[in-house]
């Protein structure tokens, strides 16, 4: 099942896309779509399709908005580094562990709302990714028990602005407003069969720049969550992005940073397609 936030007139909800139709689950809320709480994102999975045979309202997909499908109280957990490819496009020796990093629920947007870059430096890269959301509460959690943590899968674009990233911190190149993204929904983990055969491309302009496997990670879904539940407790709703492969525009020669004008779409195997402009910061 694939979850949705979406939004129409002023009002905001959650549900389940069916086809081409949006099975709302609850009621309609007030207040902007974004920056709502998801409750759907944090309920066992096995509860999805009892709360879905309550629904008593179809929308057509094509009548509402969607949006970012987090919840704002919960956190977005990034790993840097995790292809080799990736490491070696940067000369840089492959991480021993997994290389975190936060990103806060501003410096992302949904599908449906354009990427802005940032006016201070033309640096803005992208970073195609296949992120997980978290179903199960865990603190650490085996290897071997990790996917029964993960609630489903979605596609992420870690924009970074490179400048701020390398000369001031990885906070800074990671969170400037409105720079990220994810989406179009959170597909649920039945969907996925092999984690490790998930396919990830990305495409600027209709062509491909990056394109990868998940088994080519240096560290896999199971031990990235395994890690991250050793110094923190993992909530439903949280949101684990696994990292990019080769082919991000900071090491092409010339470099190949994102403007206004372009379109990236970033696709995770049986998941979906996350499309989003790039404007101009006003």
């Amino acid at each position: 099942m694939k979850l949705v936030k979406f939004s129409q007139g002023g009002r905001n909800a959650e549900g389940v896309l069916v086809g081409d139709e949006v099975r709302m689950v609850g009621g309609w809320r007030d207040g902007p779509g974004d920056q709502a709480p998801f409750e759907l994102s944090q309920a066992a999975p096995q509860a999805v399709p009892g709360l879905l045979a309550s629904s008593t309202l179809s929308l057509p997909l094509a009548d509402v908005k969607l949006e970012l499908p987090i919840d704002p109280r919960n956190k977005i957990i990034c790993i840097a580094l995790n292809y080799g490819e990736h490491v070696a496009e940067g000369g840089r020796e492959a991480p021993k562990q997994p290389n975190l990093f936060l990103r806060h629920i501003d410096s992302l947007v949904g599908p449906a709302d354009p990427l802005v870059a940032a006016s201070a430096s033309e640096t803005y890269d992208f970073e195609g990714e296949i992120a997980l959301v978290i179903g199960k509460v865990g603190r650490n959690i085996p290897k071997a028990a990790a996917l029964d943590h993960v609630a489903g899968y979605s596609c992420f674009m870690d924009g970074s602005v490179r400048e701020f990233q390398q000369q001031h911190s990885m906070t800074a190149g990671k969170n400037f407003w409105r720079s990220g993204s994810m989406g179009p929904w959170i597909s649920t983990a039945d969907e996925v069969e092999d984690p490790r055969a998930v396919t990830l491309a990305t495409r600027l302009n209709g062509e491909v720049v990056q394109s990868a496997t998940a088994s080519e990670m240096i560290f896999d879904i199971p031990s990235i969550l395994a890690y991250c539940s050793i110094w923190m407790q993992l909530n439903p709703g949280d949101v684990i992005a696994t990292g990019t492969p080769s082919g991000v525009g900071r090491f092409r020669k010339p470099p190949l940073w994102l403007k206004p004008g372009d379109r990236l779409e970033i696709e995770v195997g049986s998941v979906g397609v996350l499309s989003n402009g790039v404007i101009a910061q006003d």
